[in-house]
């Protein structure tokens, strides 16, 4: 199908007069992106669902709209306003209560990893996990716990272990004279870099 299909497609079915070919082509740009309704009458018009377009989701809003949940429902089962939760799902940043974060995984079928994403709490996770594998782990149980729902007893156990890990890099490091020898600590603040990755392949149930 060329750009013009497309774009009459959507026309005819489902009234977006607006859409051209220049509209379809700026999407496979990536230029622009549609909007839920948009993107609703292009999987229409492409004989697909708008999972299949968005491929893996991201964003709140592309888990949203790959389960094919209005945000309407999503407001109503979380306990938030509409016009509160579009906001967060517009702006990424997730400002749910404890509970409501739980009812927002149910809804969505969030794993912790992805919701950690959506949520946009990879930054603020990375940072506790640094500090987890740098000084006291135990210190960063309490924070973790409230941000990511992974259980008590299993994010201890990573923590330990990554905590264990990282001295151990760094101990390595060290010549016999007790200096740093060549290269001092590039192993250690690799495995930093990656800490997000070193975190969740480890937990059992991602």
């Amino acid at each position: 199908m060329a750009p013009g299909h497309v774009a009459y497609g959507m026309r005819a079915s489902y009234g977006l007069a607006y859409v051209t070919p220049d509209v379809i082509l700026a999407w496979e740009r990536g230029d622009a992106a549609p909007t839920a309704g948009e993107l609703t009458a292009l999987a229409g018009a492409l004989w697909c669902s708008p999972a299949e377009l968005i491929g893996a989701p991201r964003t709140l809003r592309e888990h949203r709209l790959t389960l094919g949940v209005a945000p309407e429902d999503v407001a109503r089962f979380v306990g938030l306003e509409i016009h509160s939760y579009l906001r967060m799902e517009e702006t990424g940043e997730w400002r749910g209560s404890e509970r409501q974060s739980s009812a927002l995984a149910e809804v969505l079928r969030l794993s912790p990893r992805s919701f950690a994403t959506v949520t946009g709490r990879d930054a603020q996770l990375a940072e506790l996990l640094r500090a987890a594998a740098k000084t006291r782990w135990q210190g960063q149980v309490k924070p973790l716990s409230r941000l990511i729902p992974v259980q008590r007893r299993e994010l201890e156990d990573v923590l330990h272990e990554m905590h264990l890990e990282y001295q151990a890099l760094m101990a390595a490091t060290l010549s016999w004279g007790g200096g740093a020898s060549s290269g001092s600590g590039n192993a250690g603040h690799e495995f930093l870099d990656r800490i997000l990755e070193e975190f969740w392949s480890r937990i059992r149930n991602p």
